[in-house]
């Protein structure tokens, strides 16, 4: 399947939807959006990750959760982790992948990290963002930290990855709000769903 940067034409989606990016850039909207216009499941994979108070899944735990939620068809899954990237590239037959430019991913997680905060939102197993995202400079510990940080990073990784991706799935590199919202004018109405 093809491989392509910012689409400009009709673009078929998959049955089995990877969303990557840096933190902020959108994987969240753009998979919800995706999901409920295709009828698909939407799997988050910090939903799995982070249990209550903040506490990681364990390791196998964490992979067999990620597992159970790949079976079948029919989902778009969000997320970065490391250890259960490798099974979630293997059930994919497309894979978005977010690559704003790192000013506009910053002023989105900071933006959205102020948001979270003043109206105290409820993010997975009863967590909140914490005020401490403003201020440290460990990666591990601030949002923001690690969004900077790791921009790099994923534009490396999902480079490596879209260069080495296997003919059965498509992989799209959206680098703008502008190519994210033409994708999606792209999908076909959901009358139109086979």
């Amino acid at each position: 399947m093809p491989q392509t940067t910012c689409p400009t034409g009709p673009i078929a989606p998959g049955r089995r939807i990877s969303v990557v990016g840096c933190s902020g850039a959108g994987k969240t909207t753009l998979s919800r959006r995706l999901a409920r216009h295709l009828g698909y499941r939407h799997v988050e994979l910090d939903a799995l990750y982070h249990q209550p108070d903040w506490q990681p899944l364990p390791d196998e735990e964490f992979q067999r959760a990620t597992h159970e939620a790949l079976q079948g068809d029919g989902w778009v899954a969000e997320g970065n982790y490391s250890l259960v990237r490798p099974q979630v590239r293997e059930r994919s037959d497309m894979v978005i992948w977010l690559d704003l430019p790192r000013r506009k991913v910053m002023r989105q997680v900071i933006w959205r990290t102020l948001r979270r905060l003043a109206t105290r939102e409820t993010l997975w197993n009863g967590n909140r963002e914490r005020w401490s995202n403003l201020f440290k400079l460990n990666p591990r510990a601030s949002i923001l930290a690690w969004a900077w940080t790791r921009h790099p990073v994923y534009r490396q990784r999902y480079a490596e990855e879209m260069r080495n991706a296997p003919p059965s799935c498509q992989y799209l590199r959206l680098d703008s709000r502008q190519a994210i919202n033409r994708f999606l004018a792209s999908l076909p109405p959901a009358e139109d769903r086979p």
